[in-house]
C-alpha cells in the first residue's frame, strides 16, 4: 500500500471522488496518509495516519513518501498562526499545527520533493498539559470560522478543533464528536471539571452533535459559527452576547489529570 503526505497547506477529504461531494475532513500540510485506491480524474481514497479517517482527495495535493518515513514517531508541529516554508524552492504559507515529521537540520526530503523550514517548532510532550498551555493553544484558534469537515486555522468544525488542540498536547483522539465521547473518563458533575476537559452536547434525538473544551466550570471554548468562548452551566451553553441557550449538555470527559 502506498504512503503519502499532504503537500499543500490544506487538502479537503471528500465523501466521494468529486469536488461537489461533501467535505468530511481535511489533511493539513505534512500529515501522512495511506492510499487505498484510485479513481478517474486524479482522485484517490486515503486514510489519515493520525486518526485513520477516510476520504477522497486529489492526487496532486499529496506526495509519495517512503514507508520508513510513514512509520516514524517523530512529532514536530509548526507553532505560529501561519508559518513560511519553502517547498521545492518556492514559498508556501502553512497553517498552525502543520506536521514537520522527519525534519532534520531544517530540511525534509519526500522522495523527489524537498521542504526547507527555519521557523519555530512545537514538540508535543506530556509535561505541556498545564492550564496555561491548554489556553494558549486553544485561544490561538479564536475567531476561526466554522467549516464543516475543517480542522485548520483557516476553517474548523467542533471536533476538528478539539482534535487539533489535543494534538499539541500529545493526546490522540478520534475525529468525530460521537467517537471522541467514547474515549476518556466520564465526570459526574460540571463542578468537577477542569481546564482541558471536553464537554459533549446532544440534539433532541439524543445524538451527540457538538463538543468543546472547558476552560473552567463556567466557560467553554468551542467552534460554533466561529471559535468562541461562551458561558456554560449544568444545562448547557449560553451564548455570551445573545444570552440564548444554544447547546444541551450531555456529558463531560477527562483525558488527562488536571495540573
Amino acid at each position: 500500500m502506498m504512503t503519502a503526505v499532504c503537500s499543500v497547506p490544506v487538502t479537503p477529504m471528500r465523501k466521494d471522488p468529486s469536488h461537489k461531494s461533501e467535505m468530511v475532513s481535511q489533511l493539513i500540510f505534512g500529515e501522512y496518509c495511506r492510499i487505498h485506491e484510485s479513481s478517474k480524474d486524479q482522485w484517490v481514497r486515503i486514510s489519515g495516519q493520525y486518526d485513520g479517517y477516510e476520504g477522497w482527495c486529489r492526487d496532486d495535493q499529496i506526495a509519495p513518501i517512503e514507508p520508513s518515513q510513514y512509520q516514524t514517531e517523530d512529532k514536530k508541529l509548526t507553532s505560529q498562526w501561519v508559518s513560511r516554508l519553502e517547498y521545492n524552492g518556492l514559498p508556501m504559507m502553512v497553517p498552525f499545527g502543520s506536521s514537520l515529521a522527519n525534519l532534520h537540520n531544517g530540511l525534509i526530503s519526500w522522495r523527489s520533493n524537498k521542504v526547507s523550514y527555519s521557523g519555530e517548532t512545537w514538540i508535543p510532550q506530556k509535561d505541556q498539559r498545564d492550564i496555561e498551555t491548554i489556553k494558549r493553544i486553544a485561544c490561538t484558534f479564536l475567531n476561526t470560522p466554522y467549516l464543516w469537515g475543517g480542522k485548520s486555522i483557516f476553517g474548523i468544525d467542533c471536533s476538528g478543533f478539539t482534535q487539533m488542540v489535543f494534538k499539541f498536547l500529545d493526546i490522540p483522539i478520534f475525529r468525530d464528536a460521537q467517537l471522541q465521547a467514547l474515549q476518556g473518563e466520564t465526570l459526574g458533575f460540571l463542578e468537577e471539571s477542569a481546564c482541558g476537559d471536553l464537554a459533549f452536547f446532544d440534539n433532541e434525538e439524543g445524538r451527540i452533535t457538538h463538543v468543546g473544551i472547558l476552560l473552567n466550570d463556567q466557560a467553554i471554548i468551542h467552534a460554533s459559527g466561529k471559535v468562541r468562548i461562551d458561558r456554560i452551566d449544568n444545562i448547557g451553553i449560553i451564548h455570551k452576547e445573545t444570552l440564548q441557550r444554544t447547546h444541551s449538555l450531555r456529558l463531560i470527559k477527562r483525558y488527562q489529570s488536571p495540573s
